[in-house]
């Protein structure tokens, strides 16, 4: 496997906040797959959870770039997901699916966090297609 790329991104809790009052399910609709609502539908409080997750989506769409055409992914093409220990995993869809099965297959690590003011993450990108 060789790296594809790596991304970052930090999300401010309070814009968050903003949009999804503002918003609602318009910005819901348009930035998050279907089970990615039904989970933060869950929360008592969605904004942290959404603002990872909108960070998680950011560090994967910027740690695909060096991959041909992969500008035109959109939100609902990365979907964040949890593997079966529940650790965060990445879903692929649309263009993004089609650009991992050019490539060989990604492999996608991600990692969140949030605080009281801010969410981020961290992506790592890796294709065995792909050369360094």
């Amino acid at each position: 496997m060789s790296v594809v790329g790596v991304g970052i991104d930090l999300v401010d809790l309070a814009r968050i906040a903003r949009m999804l009052e503002d918003k609602g399910e318009h910005a819901m609709g348009r930035l998050f797959t279907t089970e990615e609502r039904a989970y933060l539908a869950t929360r008592p409080d969605p904004t942290g959870n959404a603002a990872a997750r909108i960070a998680a989506k950011e560090a994967v769409y910027k740690a695909m770039q060096s991959l041909p055409g992969a500008r035109a992914v959109g939100w609902r093409d990365i979907e964040v997901t949890r593997d079966e220990e529940g650790r965060p995993a990445i879903c692929l869809h649309g263009l993004a699916a089609r650009l991992s099965e050019q490539a060989g297959g990604l492999l996608i690590q991600v990692s969140l966090t949030h605080s009281a003011v801010s969410a981020g993450a961290v992506a790592v990108v890796s294709a065995p297609g792909v050369r360094d």
